[in-house]
Parts: structure tokens; C-alpha cells; sequence
């Protein structure tokens, strides 16, 4: 009579409980940021080369624009986010546009995109808002975006509110009004 061993049953439940931990502890690593979440903090550099963080606008609300000089929809969406922060900065709106060209001249290899002249482009339309860089693309990891332009409207809290992955009207109701409501929160008068 042959005895059956119970070893590879055994073998085969630990490999699967070890897989459900792992794909437990790193689920974090892939899910994108969403409204409802505390805004992860970050780093880019203005165009002066000075390090900048998100913390420094902690208390205000913030938009945080990802975008890039050779996408359209960014080219698009710019104007109307202007008028938008020409309106409502002196009121405490800050915009943060966050360009992730490559260096100017450089290749990007991921998107195999030329890096643009990020001055030359927000002069080109305007732009008073203040532009960063981060080359590296780490804002893109960190919050997990998808394409550009990505937004993420910020509370004075920190949380973020709303999420708009690709290009919008800014100077839409339903954005305006938003930011109006996340500008009187936490406002002592």
C-alpha cells in the first residue's frame, strides 16, 4: 500500500500565504494617490535651483500641476489654470507646476521626449504661477500618476481633494467653486 505524503500540500499553502503577506505589504507601492489622502510631501527645484517642498505651502491650499513642455494637453490646460490663480492667489491659492522634462536638450528614455526650456515656455504664455522641475520624474512615482498633466487639488490640511488626470478648464464652475470652499476652510476672521 502506498502512503501519501502531505508535504507538498504543505509546501504549496505556506508559498501561498507568504504570496497573500507580500501582496498585503506592498499593495501601498502601486495604488495611485487618491482624493481622501494626506498629499505626499516632495522636493523639485524652482528655476533658480533652489530646493522646494510641498510642506513650504503647508496651510494653504495648493495645487500640485504635473506636466511636461511637449505635451498638448498641458500647453491646453495652462492658460485657464493662469486666470484661475490670477483670481484667487492674492485670496491663498498656490499652484505648484511641476514639469518632468528631461534636461534641456537631454532625451527622456522612458518617453524618448527632448527636455524643453521650462522658462522659455512658461514666458511664452504668460504663466505668473511659479514653474519647478524634477527631471528625475520621482513626483510621478510618488504619487503615481498615469500621464501628464495630472493635478491634485490640496486642502490647508494637507489632504487632497480632488484628482484630475488630464487636461481641464480651469476657470470651470465646478473647479472654482472647490477651491473657493478650500480657501474659507480653516480661515480665522
Amino acid at each position: 500500500m502506498k502512503k501519501h505524503s502531505s508535504r507538498p500540500y504543505a509546501v504549496t499553502l505556506l508559498m501561498l500565504v507568504v504570496l497573500v503577506f507580500v501582496a498585503w505589504g506592498t499593495q501601498g507601492l502601486f495604488s495611485a494617490v487618491a482624493p481622501g489622502e494626506e498629499a505626499p510631501n516632495f522636493q523639485v527645484r524652482d528655476l533658480s535651483g533652489n530646493a522646494v517642498e510641498l510642506e513650504d505651502n503647508r496651510g494653504k491650499v495648493v495645487m500640485v500641476n504635473i506636466w511636461a513642455t511637449w505635451c498638448a494637453p498641458c500647453i491646453e490646460e495652462m492658460p485657464s489654470m493662469e486666470r484661475l490663480y490670477r483670481e484667487l492667489h492674492s485670496t491663498g491659492l498656490e499652484i505648484m507646476a511641476v514639469s518632468v522634462d528631461a534636461e534641456i536638450g537631454q532625451v527622456d528614455r522612458s518617453r524618448n521626449q527632448v527636455g524643453g526650456d521650462i522658462r522659455a515656455f512658461g514666458d511664452s504664455l504668460g504663466l505668473t504661477f511659479p514653474l519647478f522641475h524634477d527631471s528625475s520624474g520621482s513626483i510621478e512615482d510618488l504619487y503615481k500618476t498615469t500621464g501628464v498633466p495630472e493635478t491634485f487639488v490640496i486642502g490647508r490640511d494637507g489632504v487632497i481633494y480632488k484628482k484630475v488626470a488630464g487636461a481641464t478648464d480651469w476657470d470651470a464652475p465646478e473647479h472654482k467653486e472647490l477651491i473657493k470652499r478650500l480657501l474659507r476652510v480653516g480661515v480665522t476672521q
